[in-house]
């Protein structure tokens, strides 16, 4: 049974595709007024969530401009009235190239640390004020299986979602006493829509090691992670903060 939202509001960042745009249909969809931000186009996404009856509006917002987010933050608090939740989806995955550690080039790794690291701290403190106001809050960082496991192919992503857990505890330290809670969902490889669309074929090579990793052996999707996600958000999740839950089939085990 999936939890209710009614009268919550809930962020999502990178929500206009893939697997961002999952979570902020079933959100939606659960009773949720939903913000889908991204620096793509989120209109569709929201529209196509209206139209089934639901709430969302979309705003759009560069995760690694402070500015942008503020602006984010107070778009969907000016709207809403409140802000009951964010989920610290938008990450550079898809068009990450792989490479041997040496390899990668200061550019690459810097654009990915920014959107990857930056974007959840800066997301997570432009939310920060409004949720402390109220008393309460929730915010879920999408992290992800790779750096429990050193996966050396893409060195720059595998750390940087390393860094998202860490993140993720001193968020949780730092504003559990405001009524906030921090906490992370790493999913394993995701055959979303988005990654089909970059990696083509690709994606099914990537794939066979991982199903063979799992103890579920089985591709991973989207709606697969969604639970974990929305459990987090929910009332049902509000003494436990700092933690990282993987959700992977049983690839990695701790």
């Amino acid at each position: 049974m999936a939890p209710n939202f009614d009268g919550k509001v809930i962020i999502v960042t990178g929500g206009a595709r893939g697997i961002g745009r999952v979570y902020s249909q079933a959100l939606a969809k659960a009773g949720a007024k939903v913000a889908v931000s991204d620096i793509l186009d989120g209109e569709p996404c929201a529209v196509e969530i209206r139209e089934q009856g639901g709430e969302a509006f979309f705003v759009k917002a560069d995760v690694t401009g402070e500015g942008s987010v503020k602006a984010m933050a107070a778009a969907a608090h000016d709207r809403y009235g409140r802000i009951d939740g964010l989920v610290n989806n938008a990450a550079i995955f898809a068009d990450v190239r792989y490479a041997p550690f040496d390899e990668i080039s200061v550019a690459e790794w810097d654009a990915v640390m920014d959107v990857n690291v930056k974007g959840v701290w800066l997301a997570s403190r432009a939310v920060y004020p409004y949720m402390k106001e109220q008393g309460s809050g929730k915010i879920v960082n999408i992290a992800s299986g790779v750096p429990f496991k050193g996966i050396p192919v893409y060195a720059h992503y595998t750390v940087s979602k390393g860094a998202v857990v860490a993140l993720t505890r001193v968020l949780a330290r730092a504003t559990g006493k405001d009524g906030i809670c921090v906490n992370a969902v790493a999913p394993g490889l995701t055959r979303s829509e988005s990654l089909l669309e970059v990696r083509g074929g690709l994606v099914d090579e990537d794939d066979v090691p991982q199903i063979q990793s799992r103890a579920i052996p089985r591709s991973q999707y989207p709606e697969d992670i969604v639970g974990a996600v929305m459990f987090f958000l929910s009332d049902a999740a509000s003494f436990i903060t700092g933690q990282t839950l993987l959700v992977d089939g049983g690839s990695y085990m701790h």
